[in-house]
């Protein structure tokens, strides 16, 4: 565990990319195979589920800390983080941890899940004793299921290629899917055997960058070498027919295949050796809404009304094996012809529309017309290009609309989490319904740090009422709100829900007078 502590430490001190590669591959180069699969799989993002609420570990270190509930409270309310909270509440301890990471999670983690809430404490609370700093934060983590640290699965697949000699690529690929954090694990990704028994694997996503201004086009050079599609609000998946068996990989590494059985269903039609990759999209006559999709998101059992009143298909656009050949070294052009002959004629599945524009010009025309459509913009992919592994610049790219924008007021703020913990910086904001102000959207992030404190400076003088950790403000600041899609909604006291809200700028130049009405948000509704 102290090993893995003083990895952790490298890592969260440095914003430099290649210091962080050059920590993991030197952690990689002394590590034993045990250790070092964990590491893996936890700085690729995975975790355990939470073994215990954390309303019990807030209980038992304030007994051990001898700390009343209300002061464990407001320890939490200055640090924002329940694992940092109880490291700081908790006497320090000088020495060591014995034993390693392996160690600590086979023998001390996981059987944590049977055992009984008595036996949870006493194990937890020993371990608390046996921990110091890092190695105890680090503990701390893991058992609530939120451990993270700033590193991308793209560095970590570098350190490992240092390491290794494989190449980056095949390494990406060994770490999709399903797989165990066992030393056999480890072993196999590090090895120069490109063999691999799995055949459920998906391939790493290729994603695009964003083009921001229509003056970005001109540095793509001439229209006719590019191919551009629509680009559709959905969930994206890669749907894999291969030995006979189905499997749906959202682009999470979430195996979803029981999720949507009408897929599955028109994938059993495909030739065995077939990875498709696309748009899962809720699609009765077209499109639907994507609050529509959500309601089968979290549905492990979807039951006939549901598949009835939100069917699914794929939106399928590229084609990465065929014939069991990996084809994605081969020209995207060359993809999009063995696309077409792969979903030809197939039910279940659609096969996004290529644009016939002649000119720049003309494209932009075509992508102010996405709303209508219900999508959300273009994706540009040079005719040339192989399907690249995560996020390169240069071969494809995305060219979404323009947010929404609303003039709306702040109405209610509550602290917000981690570096922000002691900042008003969680706000709501409402429009004009008459002369009520309705509220709408929750937002936390676009303003500077120094706006930040403004607003919790005003958050602090102007409370009116305190509803647990919201607090109610006297409407006086304007803020300009941006949101990808919005929809009528019966579960909002405004009738509509808005996606991914967020502050574009703070309009001093406004009074709350001056702020949109509910009539004029309902408006942007596309039907």
């Amino acid at each position: 565990m102290t090993h893995f502590a003083a990895l952790y430490e490298q890592l969260d001190r440095t914003t430099k990319t290649n210091a962080k590669v050059a920590a993991m591959a030197q952690y990689f180069e002394t590590a034993g195979p045990a250790d070092a699969a964990w590491v893996v799989y936890f700085l690729s993002g995975r975790r355990q589920k939470r073994l215990i609420q954390a309303k019990m570990l807030r209980a038992w270190a304030a007994d051990e800390a001898g700390l009343p509930e209300w002061l464990f409270r407001e320890c939490y309310d200055a640090a924002g983080d329940v694992a940092e909270t109880i490291t700081l509440v908790l006497p320090e301890r000088d020495e060591p941890a014995e034993g390693s990471l392996a160690t600590w999670v086979h023998e001390r983690l996981l059987p944590l899940r049977d055992q009984t809430e008595d036996e949870q404490r006493a194990s937890v609370t020993a371990a608390w004793q046996a921990l110091s700093g890092t190695e105890r934060f680090i503990w701390n983590k893991l058992l609530t299921g939120g451990f993270r640290v700033g590193v991308s699965q793209k560095l970590l697949v570098r350190a490992l290629a240092s390491v290794s000699g494989v190449d980056e690529a095949i390494l990406a690929h060994r770490l999709m899917g399903t797989w165990e954090p066992t030393p056999d694990f480890y072993l196999s990704l590090l090895s120069a055997e490109t063999t691999d028994d799995d055949h459920s694997r998906p391939y790493p996503f290729y994603l695009a960058y964003p083009i921001q201004t229509e003056d970005e086009l001109d540095g793509l050079g001439a229209r006719d070498l590019w191919q551009i599609e629509w680009k559709w609000d959905g969930i994206r998946a890669q749907v894999i027919k291969r030995r006979g068996e189905v499997f749906v990989w959202s682009r999470g590494e979430e195996l979803v295949t029981d999720r949507y059985p009408e897929v599955v269903a028109a994938a059993e039609h495909l030739p065995d050796g077939t990875v498709l990759d696309g748009e899962l999209l809720a699609w009765r006559d077209g499109v639907l809404p994507f609050a529509q999709l959500q309601r089968r998101i979290g549905r492990k059992k979807v039951g006939k009304k549901l598949l009835a009143e939100v069917p699914v298909v794929l939106m399928a656009f590229d084609v990465l094996e065929a014939g069991g050949e990996d084809v994605r070294e081969r020209p995207t052009v060359w993809r999009r012809e063995q696309l077409e002959a792969l979903i030809e004629g197939a039910d279940g599945f659609l096969i996004s529309e290529i644009l016939e524009t002649d000119t720049w010009g003309e494209t932009a025309e075509a992508r102010a017309g996405s709303r209508q459509r219900h999508v959300e913009g273009l994706m540009l992919k040079r005719k040339d290009a192989p399907y690249r592994v995560g996020r390169k610049r240069g071969d494809w790219w995305k060219w979404k609309v323009d947010p929404y924008t609303i003039d709306a007021v702040m109405i209610y703020a509550q602290r917000g989490s981690g570096r922000r913990a002691s900042l008003y910086s969680d706000y709501t904001f409402a429009v004009w319904e008459g002369d009520q102000l309705v509220p709408f959207a929750k937002a936390y992030s676009g303003l500077t740090d120094e706006e930040m404190r403004k607003v919790d400076a005003y958050v602090r003088r102007s409370t009116k009422d305190r509803f647990g950790p919201v607090r109610s403000v006297t409407p006086k600041h304007v803020f300009e709100i941006g949101f990808e899609g919005i929809q009528t909604s019966s579960r909002h006291k405004s009738g509509v829900a808005v996606r991914f809200p967020r502050i574009l700028r703070w309009r001093h130049d406004k009074p709350i007078e001056e702020a949109d009405t509910l009539e004029t948000l309902k408006a942007l509704i596309v039907e």
